[in-house]
């Protein structure tokens, strides 16, 4: 079964998409757990109510960074495409 080209290129931007987001969800998650995951299992044991106003804080936060940046790296990889006469 062959797929034309344009759900081919869908299924590519797809792809990389995924890929991006799981780059930098794994990123943040590091970094979130290196810089503050002593401060949270403290504010965990200690203040349940602000620990879970602020877990919401870091998801919503966490959402609208990776959207922006994997916006951002689209666009790149779109850029470059169409430099090279490729296009996604």
């Amino acid at each position: 079964m062959k797929i034309s080209g344009e759900p081919r290129a869908e299924l590519r931007g797809f792809l990389i998409e995924t890929l991006v987001y799981a780059v930098l969800v794994a990123a943040y998650f590091g970094a979130v757990l290196h810089f503050l995951g002593t401060w949270l299992y403290h504010l965990f044991l200690t203040a349940r109510e602000t620990y879970a106003f602020t877990a919401l804080i870091l998801v919503l936060a966490q959402s609208v960074a990776l959207e922006e940046c994997t916006r951002m790296l689209l666009k790149l990889i779109e850029a470059k495409g169409e430099k090279t006469g490729r296009r996604s």
